[in-house]
């Protein structure tokens, strides 16, 4: 089922609206990053971490850093599909804890260049998406170029979007508070 797909859980953000290491939040026991590969794992087969190797090793998954460190979530995705061997590439930001694997699964049966969430507002959410390894040259380029934003650097491709009704499957915990709303419903 997923011989050439794999998951990647970006954990390398510097979190300072949470002002403490999402990746490493606790829910239920289970640290966030954890979780999220938990939920991506069945779809991907392999998943792996990118952010510091230090940092992150004692969670049992494989890790890889950023080859432009401290330059955001598109350094993150560069890193993954850099390194990637699958053709398709789920990459998603750790702390969404929410994920619905039937989205994921449209994400992986609509991808072009790549398939991304698009809410009825016309707003996107590029970091839990489906990439075709294809794309690393472009976000590479963009990168090496200053552009730092993902949707400015995904221009070029053939992006598919998959309508998805809600931000539910795609919250972030970005802050002590929605950290708090989350953990206890």
């Amino acid at each position: 089922m997923f011989g050439n797909r794999a998951g990647w859980v970006l954990t390398g953000g510097r979190s300072s609206r949470m002002g403490t290491d999402k990746a490493l939040l606790e829910i239920s026991g289970r640290p966030l990053a954890l979780r999220v590969a938990d939920e991506i794992a069945p779809l991907c087969g392999s998943v792996t971490l990118v952010g510091d190797p230090e940092r992150y090793a004692h969670l049992g998954l494989r890790v890889i850093a950023d080859a432009f460190p401290g330059q955001g979530p598109l350094a993150g995705m560069e890193a993954a599909l850099a390194a990637a061997e699958s053709d398709w590439n789920l990459i998603v930001a750790c702390d969404m804890p929410a994920l619905d694997t039937s989205i994921l699964e449209e994400l992986f049966r609509a991808a072009g260049d790549c398939a991304l969430p698009r809410y009825d507002d016309g707003r996107v959410e590029p970091l839990c998406a489906v990439y075709h390894r294809r794309c690393h040259s472009t976000v590479l380029k963009a990168l090496e170029t200053g552009v730092r934003k993902v949707t400015e650097a995904l221009r070029p491709l053939a992006i598919r979007y998959v309508p998805v009704a809600g931000e539910g499957p795609f919250a972030n915990l970005n802050t002590p508070e929605e950290f708090r709303k989350y953990t206890n419903g």
